[in-house]
């Protein structure tokens, strides 16, 4: 069970916690941080390899893996079957961590519906899938719990680009303020982090549709997104800090907590500076001849 400190703050001392995307970057952090913190955990990932690498760092610093296995989240009979194995032999977990994500880029007249359908699965319905599957046992067991879902900065605000992206990363954010409140009285926490800029290896491998990422101006332009990126690390001690402290939204920079409170505050501004980004864009797209 999660345990409780003193000022009643959520712990990962004896939790079971299910980690998604635990072959790399936030991922991985995560489940070494939250091993390390004396949780056993359950991990799975779609990369075996980086999958197991992960489980060889976990137990070379003395933390407990559950099980690990290699899955995509995307197919639903697969995480289904992974949930039956799980609850069989170790029962209901504690604390579910929806971190697996990808990223594509594009303006629509460039985007493809493949693309479209990628962010939506890998980003919206992965997710769903896990939280149908494991959250559920949660709620009838009646020990409480905590819920982690990762969006980030463009399920926020209107990032240039972003549209594909935006669609799994807002709707992760819908599902998670509705859980907020639909899950309270059972006492399970729901955490929806908003990463900006995160130095993992999504950062350059990001697709970019119908423009060469290795143009010298799209290159200056991502330089000045990457040049805040922050290190998984960090982000999974936010992760569990908001945990602990039953923080809605996790923030991993202050750039981004700040352009979301401007957004708010000051909508006209925020509109005016948007339209001046995307009309930024715009031109580099236009003088690619994309």
């Amino acid at each position: 069970m999660v345990g409780r400190g003193r000022a009643g703050r959520t712990t990962m001392r004896g939790a079971k916690v299910l980690v998604t995307g635990a072959a790399s970057g936030i991922g991985r952090a995560s489940a070494l941080a939250a091993a390390a913190d004396g949780a056993e955990v359950v991990l799975t990932d779609i990369n075996a390899e980086g999958l197991d690498e992960t489980v060889s760092a976990i137990g070379a610093a003395g933390g407990v893996v559950l099980l690990a296995r290699a899955l995509d989240i995307t197919d639903y009979d697969a995480v289904t079957a992974f949930a039956k194995d799980v609850h069989a032999e170790f029962g209901t977990l504690d604390v579910v961590m929806n971190i697996a994500g990808t990223s594509t880029w594009g303006t629509v007249e460039n985007l493809e519906h493949r693309h479209w359908r990628k962010m939506v699965e890998v980003n919206l319905m992965g997710p769903i899938h896990v939280i149908e599957n494991f959250v559920p046992p949660m709620v009838w067991a009646g020990r409480g719990g905590a819920l982690v879902n990762v969006s980030s900065a463009a399920g926020l605000l209107a990032l240039p680009w972003h549209a594909a992206y935006s669609a799994g990363k807002f709707g992760i954010r819908g599902v998670s303020e509705v859980l907020r409140f639909d899950l309270e009285h059972h006492g399970i926490s729901v955490h929806l982090v908003v990463p900006g800029a995160v130095n993992t290896p999504l950062v350059q491998s990001f697709d970019l549709v119908g423009i060469d990422k290795d143009d010298p101006r799209v290159r200056r332009l991502a330089g000045a997104f990457t040049k805040h990126a922050v290190e998984p690390e960090h982000v999974a001690s936010q992760i569990l800090r908001g945990i602990e402290r039953n923080r809605f939204l996790v923030y991993t920079s202050f750039d981004i907590r700040f352009g979301y409170w401007w957004s708010r505050k000051f909508a006209y501004p925020y509109e005016f500076v948007i339209r001046r980004v995307s009309a930024r864009f715009s031109r580099l797209l236009a003088s690619t001849g994309s």
